[in-house]
């Protein structure tokens, strides 16, 4: 059995991939839990790898962000961009690693109590398309400081970009099993989840709920960051110039094909009409076009699948009611090009108000005020980032604790930062990734305590 890969902006078949045969990926878990026992052992020198790693990145960034282009069409100064915040990750990590993972001394009744932090073991990571390199390495990152070690599905759309990963990891010379990709199927998928020690997975709640179900089953642990219906909320005071150039960024990067865009967008009244025009000038001036050149803005969607999808939810908001303000439209003869959307007059009827929107559509609904715009944002399953546009930072300090989200911004778009925690609530998952937090994700928080005499008093375990 193979997985075929194409170009999405030419529609041409890029390579064709053998997918990994059970003995093989047994072998690559033997390689990973071998591995271990010497990787964790040594924290200052996982520390330097990383930080070589990061290096190797950069001197790669050119050829990694090509490939992740052809496979899944983002316009090629994203790709750049995205390596970038890859090295960064690993050298946070290698900079601050050692700090989030010292043991913790906590006074009790014994002469000497601490918290250690250990490793658990091999992670098996279950990785999307849409950020090929930053989803997978902003768990790697914490996760191989930490002292684990990692396999690796990446989605079959970016295979060459999993591949890619291990090859920059042998190129930094981190010990061979310590980071491995295998092309795997769903079938073996599962094959992954039942070999390792824990499992992280990123894509949508279906999907998401299966690798839950099979890895609790089984009694290991399990990260879920899972998908977003982002709400946008522009309260009565913002400032419509900097809402407006913020909501194009939300939406439209990555071609909208992202967990954390921002997908809903809630107005009040009184500056509807200025920041839907202001909103709708600044999106038609977005270059649509060939992901290599270095003046596109916006690529192609990532398959067929996908721009169909989008297709079908513009058409049921127009069916029932909402006003196509620009774009709403399939781009030339081949590529799988959507023309940035802007949709008025959106209901909760709706479906793009309902399900997850995941491409180049941004849909308005104007509300009276701020807290109907708080109303329509948790009336969703989802619960993963909201921003929050006001120039009164009291209300928003009171609207950002009333909005069912695991992450909001103020003033600007949602934005993952190795610096703070990532993660959602709802059907968006549960778990955090980055920060000290997401590193903690995957230890054994262990309590040791040093007693002298045995205590007899006590009469409950």
């Amino acid at each position: 059995m193979a997985i075929t890969t194409i170009n999405p902006a030419t529609e041409q078949v890029l390579a064709h991939y053998d997918v990994i045969k059970k003995e093989e990926l047994d072998k690559k878990i033997e390689n990973a839990k071998k591995t271990f026992s010497s990787w964790k052992a040594d924290i200052k020198k996982r520390s330097d790898f990383l930080n070589i790693f990061a290096d190797t990145l950069r001197k790669n960034k050119q050829h990694l962000a090509l490939t992740a282009t052809k496979e899944m069409g983002k316009a090629i100064k994203e790709s750049l961009s995205e390596v970038e915040k890859c090295a960064w990750v690993m050298e946070f990590y290698a900079d601050n690693g050692a700090t989030f993972l010292h043991d913790e001394s906590i006074n009790t009744d014994a002469r000497k109590s601490f918290i250690a932090f250990e490793p658990v073991g091999v992670i098996g990571s279950i990785m999307p398309w849409n950020f090929p390199y930053w989803q997978a390495l902003r768990f790697a990152a914490p996760s191989l400081m930490a002292g684990n070690t990692v396999v690796l599905k990446p989605a079959s759309a970016t295979m060459q970009c999993g591949i890619e990963i291990e090859n920059m990891f042998q190129k930094a010379g981190l010990p061979q099993g310590v980071f491995q990709t295998a092309i795997a199927d769903s079938v073996m998928a599962e094959q992954l989840i039942d070999s390792v020690n824990a499992v992280t997975f990123t894509g949508s709640n279906v999907a998401g709920a299966k690798v839950g179900q099979r890895a609790t089953s089984q009694v290991k642990k399990c990260v879920l960051e899972l998908g977003g219906s982002d709400p946008f909320i522009v309260c009565h005071d913002a400032d419509v110039e900097k809402a407006s150039a913020g909501a194009v960024k939300g939406r439209f990067i990555n071609c909208g094909q992202s967990c954390i865009a921002s997908k809903r967008f809630f107005v009040t009244k009184n500056l509807a009409k200025e920041f839907i025009e202001k909103f709708v000038q600044k999106t038609e001036k977005l270059r649509v076009g060939d992901p290599m050149s270095e003046d596109t803005d916006m690529g192609p969607m990532v398959n067929s699948a996908g721009l169909e999808k989008i297709e079908a939810l513009v058409k049921d908001a127009v069916d029932k009611g909402a006003e196509i303000l620009t774009g709403g439209k399939r781009l030339g003869t081949k590529g799988y090009f959507f023309s940035p959307t802007i949709l008025g007059n959106v209901t909760p009827k709706m479906r793009i108000a309902q399900e997850e929107a995941f491409g180049p559509v941004a849909p308005v609904t104007v509300v009276e005020d701020e807290m109907h715009a708080i109303k329509f944002a948790n009336e969703s399953q989802y619960g993963l980032g909201a921003s929050i546009w006001t120039q009164d930072l009291a209300n928003a300090d009171k609207l950002s604790r009333m909005v069912e989200s695991g992450i909001i911004t103020v003033n600007n778009v949602v934005i993952s930062d190795p610096r703070i925690p990532f993660g959602g609530v709802k059907q968006s998952g549960f778990g955090r990734e980055l920060s000290r937090y997401g590193m903690l994700e995957f230890v054994n928080i262990k309590s040791v305590r040093f007693y002298d005499n045995l205590t007899v008093q006590h009469h409950v375990e």
